[in-house]
């Protein structure tokens, strides 16, 4: 009988044990190259695991989903464009708000994602206990605590990850409500991006392209000057975001990026338990 293939990415922050991962999964089984047309490395592996022909693709370790550097940029195109079966966000546990950054992005590119929460072990050393229950209720999506470094938890959450490509088992993930004055453009762009630029958008969720509109992504902005009636469009959108900075005092990237980080911030906060350390 032959293998049904799945490809699964790991993404996720600089350091947080994905690499570690990667080579607990794939052992020798590795090719590493450069992605297409850039100087960027690109790391992937096979496997076979429950009847399944699995590719393991080893993204950049990045901090956003921003354009600010290429690794960025291939990360979410690779996501967003290829659409690999699963994504696999490796979160490093004793940093939890910082990586939960990362993880929100994803969720707003509306990815098929479960949560790797690594490094728990020593999470609990610093007295940081994570209610993985609570994490995966807050965020819509699966969490499984590893310790990679020991090999704990991988299989288990390798078996996870293949269970969840399955579309009808993907449970209601997270979506992200900014205030009022960013809702509201945001509402206008995603009406005229789906009315007027059907096919950007069955690549590109409508509602993060106008997230990245506001935010003057200028890699975003470039997508939809490739299109007639896009160039108008990008100059409406960058007009929305001058009208929030004037309301927040503040660049529309500065702005968007803080409401990420306090959404961050209050669900590590609610699923954090601070427990005393033994001398």
């Amino acid at each position: 009988m032959a293998r049904r293939r799945l490809e699964i990415a790991l993404a996720g922050n600089a350091n947080v044990g994905k690499s570690v991962i990667f080579n607990q999964l794939t052992g020798l089984n590795q090719i590493v190259g450069n992605w297409p047309g850039k100087t960027v490395e690109r790391a992937e592996g096979t496997l076979h695991f429950e009847g399944y022909s699995v590719r393991i693709v080893d993204l950049p370790g990045i901090y956003s989903l921003s354009a600010f550097s290429m690794e960025e940029i291939v990360s979410r195109d690779y996501i967003a464009v290829h659409k690999p079966d699963v994504i696999v966000n490796v979160v490093d546990a004793s940093a939890l708000e910082r990586n939960l950054y990362f993880t929100l992005q994803l969720l707003e590119l509306e990815a098929p994602i479960i949560v790797d929460l690594n490094q728990v072990d020593f999470a609990a050393k610093r007295g940081r206990r994570i209610d993985a229950m609570k994490l995966s209720q807050a965020l819509g999506v699966p969490v499984f605590p590893t310790v990679a470094v020991a090999g704990t938890g991988i299989k288990e959450m390798l078996s996870t990850a293949i269970a969840f490509a399955d579309p009808e088992k993907k449970p209601g993930a997270l979506r992200l409500r900014y205030g009022v004055e960013i809702e509201k453009r945001v509402e206008l762009l995603e009406e005229l991006l789906e009315t007027e630029l059907p096919q950007l958008c069955a690549t590109y969720p409508a509602r993060w392209i106008a997230l990245k509109l506001l935010e003057k992504d200028e890699d975003v902005l470039g997508k939809l000057r490739n299109y007639g009636r896009g160039q108008k469009l990008a100059e409406y959108a960058t007009s929305l975001a001058t009208e929030l900075e004037r309301i927040h005092g503040e660049p529309s990237p500065v702005v968007m990026a803080s409401e990420r980080y306090a959404f961050a911030s209050k669900i590590a906060r609610e699923v954090t338990i601070v427990e005393t350390l033994q001398e």
